[in-house]
């Protein structure tokens, strides 16, 4: 594994809780992506959020994006943790792994971005 990436969601408001981070850490953003400036099909009210905001923190990388409608969020599961590879095998071999007892909310895919990503909350 190359690193761990907490990623932060939002109901929506990814872009002030951005902009407050980056400022409490003292830190500036590095890259902005919008759904409106990504390929992936989005909803007219998602076109100006945030899908992507990634900054970092000294050794730290940290993201945040907008939840899209079809997504469930409450208050303290907002966080996850993106866990990044350098190898095809790897990400396959430990997203099986964690998958085990899972409740997978994204099948593990090839993504427009060139990555293959996928979604799962452990239930234990």
């Amino acid at each position: 594994m190359e690193t761990i990436v907490p990623y932060f969601n939002f109901n929506g408001n990814a872009a002030e809780a951005s902009t407050f981070y980056s400022k409490a850490l003292d830190r500036k953003i590095l890259y902005k992506q919008t759904f409106r400036e990504s390929l992936m099909p989005s909803a007219d009210a998602m076109k100006d959020k945030i899908m992507h905001v990634a900054f970092q923190a000294d050794h730290l990388l940290l993201m945040v994006s907008d939840c899209t409608p079809e997504m469930s969020l409450t208050s303290g599961s907002n966080i996850n943790l993106s866990l990044n590879f350098k190898e095809a095998a790897a990400i396959d071999k430990t997203y099986a792994a964690f998958s085990e007892g899972a409740k997978i909310t994204l099948e593990l895919r090839d993504t427009f971005w060139k990555v293959r990503f996928g979604m799962r909350t452990n239930l234990a």
